[in-house]
């Protein structure tokens, strides 16, 4: 099966990878992240994935689009449900090049993460598959969490702090100061 996996960031690839262990599937990987903010994080994220994806061989997809105001204008009316209306635009993103590409299945890193909304982005990801007419690719990568940026760390990988967007950043910062 080939799969076209869509990437959030190195530290998540690798927890990705371990739990995606079966041979007859060729990976490539998916870089599209338009909801990633300020710009050196997205570069960083970006070089980071890059550097790591040579380590283990891995074909990349490049979508290479600092989308601040793509990304503001999508969610600007809803910022509580910013995070549904982020993974949708990736998701759909993934499944059409997928679809366009020839590729079998699409899945994506999101899913490892503990902090991200791991069912609605599974439910997403089916819907988004039946609609584009291409299979979504599930397994439970959160297992690997923790042993992936455990390993992320020893190959020096970037190491975010914030899912990525300019709100969550906000968020984080917050959070803090009230500590």
């Amino acid at each position: 099966m080939k799969l076209l996996l869509h990437i959030c960031c190195g530290p998540c690839t690798v927890g990705t990878m371990k739990a995606i262990h079966d041979e007859s599937i060729e990976i490539t990987g998916y870089w599209y992240n338009p909801n990633i903010h300020p710009y050196l994080e997205y570069k960083n994220r970006l070089d980071a994935l890059i550097e790591f994806a040579k380590t283990i061989s891995l074909p990349l997809v490049i979508e290479n689009t600092y989308g601040l105001k793509q990304f503001v204008t999508m969610v600007k009316d809803d910022l509580e449900n910013r995070c549904s209306k982020c993974y949708t635009d990736r998701l759909y993103s993934v499944a059409k090049k997928a679809k366009e590409l020839g590729y079998d299945a699409f899945s994506t890193t999101l899913l490892v993460s503990p902090y991200q909304q791991h069912e609605n982005i599974k439910k997403k990801a089916y819907e988004i598959g039946e609609e584009i007419g291409i299979d979504f690719y599930y397994v439970d990568p959160r297992p690997y969490f923790r042993e992936g940026n455990k390993e992320a760390r020893d190959q020096g990988l970037y190491m975010q702090k914030y899912c990525g967007c300019i709100f969550s950043e906000e968020e984080r910062y917050l959070k803090k100061n009230t500590k």
